[in-house]
């Protein structure tokens, strides 16, 4: 089974971190929502969210990691030291290291996206630093897969399922989604 590690901070962007979720386990893949905090995490639109666990119980035993953005959010994500050991860890082995929105940032501010092609979303270019841009919605250079937000969040989900599992298995599941794909 793919084990996936989606990290929530204080002020992540609702829907890129829960349509990747849903889309993920659809397919079939062990998702672990993990919080920089413990408890109840408020989103950027008020949305509370209870984690499974807490970024410093959670490990870095996994396929894939999943950063959201938001702006909140994404500093956040900056400024724990865990996110930055997991993240680090988890590219050093190869796995899966995805972003949406503004979380491209926290990929280049760790250093590990440099000279990778990636996408953001356009008010955060400028703290991309080293990576080469692009403006597709979702941008896939080996291991690592980037969004642009909010309004990408299921193509970015459906590009994961793609990526740990074929695309046979996204047909299956757009079947019960509906996706435009």
């Amino acid at each position: 089974m793919k084990k996936v590690l989606v990290v929530l901070a204080p002020g992540f962007e609702e829907v890129e971190a829960l349509a990747p979720v849903d889309i993920l386990r659809r397919a079939g893949a062990q998702v672990t929502l993990a919080g920089t905090i413990s408890g109840a995490i408020k989103g950027r639109n008020g949305i509370s969210v209870l984690p499974d666990t807490t970024m410093d119980k959670a490990g870095s035993d996994y396929d894939m990691i999943v950063l959201p953005g938001g702006a909140a959010g994404t500093e956040n994500l900056k400024k724990d030291a865990i996110v930055k050991t997991v993240v680090e860890a988890m590219a050093g082995r190869g796995k899966f290291i995805t972003a949406i929105c503004a979380a491209p940032t926290v990929l280049s501010a760790i250093g590990v996206s440099r000279g990778r092609l990636v996408t953001s979303h356009p008010s955060v270019r400028e703290d991309l630093h080293g990576e080469r841009i692009s403006d597709e919605r979702v941008v896939v250079d080996g291991n690592f897969i980037t969004s642009q937000g909010p309004g990408t969040a299921m193509e970015f989900g459906f590009c994961l399922v793609e990526n740990l599992f074929g695309k046979e298995k996204v047909l299956e599941v757009n079947k019960g989604v509906l996706a435009r794909l």
